[in-house]
């Protein structure tokens, strides 16, 4: 009879994408991923068929998490440039594990493993048709100028977001990265 599992799931999928998180996919190990789980390497197996699958739930659990933080951001009651604003300047203030697991992800694997693929290309439409919906509402409220096409704009927001996810990963100054997005929300001028 199979010993019942004697840890949380959830919390140890949490765990996984720190580690996924901090090192990459390929750096990093089972070993890695049962040191920081304080699990053995045939409970990883047991409970997430292998590596690859606890990375998905990883990914997953951190899709999750950052989709409820872009919809409160940008769905917000408030001005759409202030959102905007707030919401790229959070993308690069100092934190313990900086940048964007997802973007991280996707220039590490790119299109080479289809299942992450699918995740990447999902967050990066829904992060774009969230910017494109909140700058349609900035033009209906007359916040924002008429002719203010949403799509190419939201394209070139999320552009730069990405590319402020890699700059902060990289250890970029951060008034740098805030005086970039404050130069790059002129186009909503």
């Amino acid at each position: 009879m199979p010993r019942p599992r004697e840890f949380d799931e959830q919390e140890a999928v949490a765990r996984a994408a720190k580690v996924f998180h901090r090192r990459g996919y390929h750096a990093t190990s089972t070993r890695d991923l049962g040191e920081a789980l304080a699990l053995n390497p045939s409970s990883i197996y047991r409970t997430f068929s292998d590596k690859h699958g606890l990375f998905l739930r990883a990914l997953d659990h951190y899709l999750a998490g950052e989709s409820v933080r872009c919809t409160a951001a940008l769905e917000a009651d408030r001005p759409v440039r202030e959102a905007l604003r707030d919401w790229l300047y959070s993308m690069v203030e100092p934190t313990d594990l900086p940048g964007c697991f997802v973007i991280h992800t996707a220039t590490e694997l790119g299109t080479s493993d289809p299942e992450t693929r699918r995740r990447v290309d999902e967050a990066f439409e829904g992060t774009t048709a969230a910017i494109a919906a909140l700058l349609r509402r900035g033009v209906t409220a007359g916040e924002l100028p008429a002719d203010l096409d949403a799509d190419v704009t939201a394209d070139l927001l999320f552009t730069t977001l990405t590319g402020l996810r890699v700059r902060h990963r990289a250890g970029h100054d951060t008034q740098r990265l805030r005086t970039a997005v404050d130069q790059v929300l002129r186009v909503l001028d």
